[in-house]
């Protein structure tokens, strides 16, 4: 009876491990329940920095990574947003720290090792954006300085693959993670009278060589990259109709950046909400489905 009794008992144990109600019980044990993170790095347009009515640039929550967390989100509500970036950051700051904005580990690039140290198994996607507070200052709407871009691209070359280097270990293969391209503001110099027409075609030249550049060294860690020039339409000066001749990429770099509105607001290269609502869609384009 004993034995029977015993017998009795680890059926009724193994039936309870096999019900829905104690698989549920167990994934919670597992910590199936956690949340996920989708953790965001970069420059200006990570936290979504925009122009003030006085032309002051300010944080918003319309940034690219808020707009793609919250189209992400639909889908998986567990995820949450964790947005690293600063503004004015360069590669050799977001390594070693002396940028405008200060962290617990010392730079950018130790704090997003540090979380994903943490919480290796929970984190779900990984953006970046860098390269763009090289090249900035190098150009404007009277003219490019080609030294000034020369040293840039060198500098983007050294760095980036430290970072992507960096990360790519810290977060694992399974881990996507996803750069960008550029959208080319300089562009609107178009507008400008016959000068300003040479200078926006040699601003596209620049800005394809650049993107060429990043595509290249993202793929080499198995990165994706959102194609914001393509987006944007960058490179396509063709004349859209009824627009008065104006080209393609004009029109959209005014339409979804501030770079047409009138002073103290621009011309400002940041993306309004709606361009980084483009942008934020450029990225989900090439994420995994």
């Amino acid at each position: 009876m004993r034995i029977r009794h015993i017998l009795v008992i680890l059926g009724a144990v193994a039936a309870l491990l096999g019900s829905p109600v104690a698989d549920a019980s167990a994934e919670s044990r597992r910590g199936d329940l956690r949340p996920w993170y989708y953790l965001s790095l970069g420059t200006s347009l990570a936290v979504g920095i925009q122009p003030d009515a006085g032309g002051v640039n300010q944080l918003t929550d319309e940034g690219y990574a808020d707009q793609l967390h919250a189209r992400l989100q639909a889908s998986q509500p567990r995820l949450r947003l964790v947005k690293l970036g600063c503004p004015g950051e360069t590669v050799a700051q977001l390594i070693d720290g002396g940028g405008r904005c200060a962290y617990p580990h010392g730079s950018q690039l130790a704090e997003a090792l540090a979380f994903l140290r943490t919480h290796r198994e929970q984190v779900a996607l990984i953006t970046i954006d860098l390269g763009a507070n090289e090249v900035e200052p190098c150009g404007s709407l009277a003219g490019l300085d080609q030294a000034c871009l020369n040293q840039a691209f060198t500098d983007v070359a050294a760095g980036l693959p430290r970072v992507l280097r960096a990360l790519r270990g810290a977060a694992g293969r399974e881990v996507p993670i996803v750069g960008m391209n550029y959208y080319d503001p300089f562009v609107v110099a178009w507008l400008l009278g016959e000068d300003g027409r040479r200078l926006a075609e040699a601003a596209s030249v620049r800005s394809a060589m650049f993107n060429a550049m990043l595509k290249g060294l993202y793929a080499g860690f198995s990165a994706l990259v959102a194609d914001l020039a393509a987006a944007f339409q960058s490179e396509d000066f063709t004349p859209v109709p009824g627009a008065g001749g104006l080209p393609v990429n004009v029109i959209l770099a005014c339409q979804w950046t501030w770079m047409c509105a009138p002073a103290p607001i621009g011309p400002n290269i940041h993306a309004n909400a709606e361009g980084y609502g483009v942008i934020a869609e450029a990225f989900l384009a090439v994420l995994p489905r």
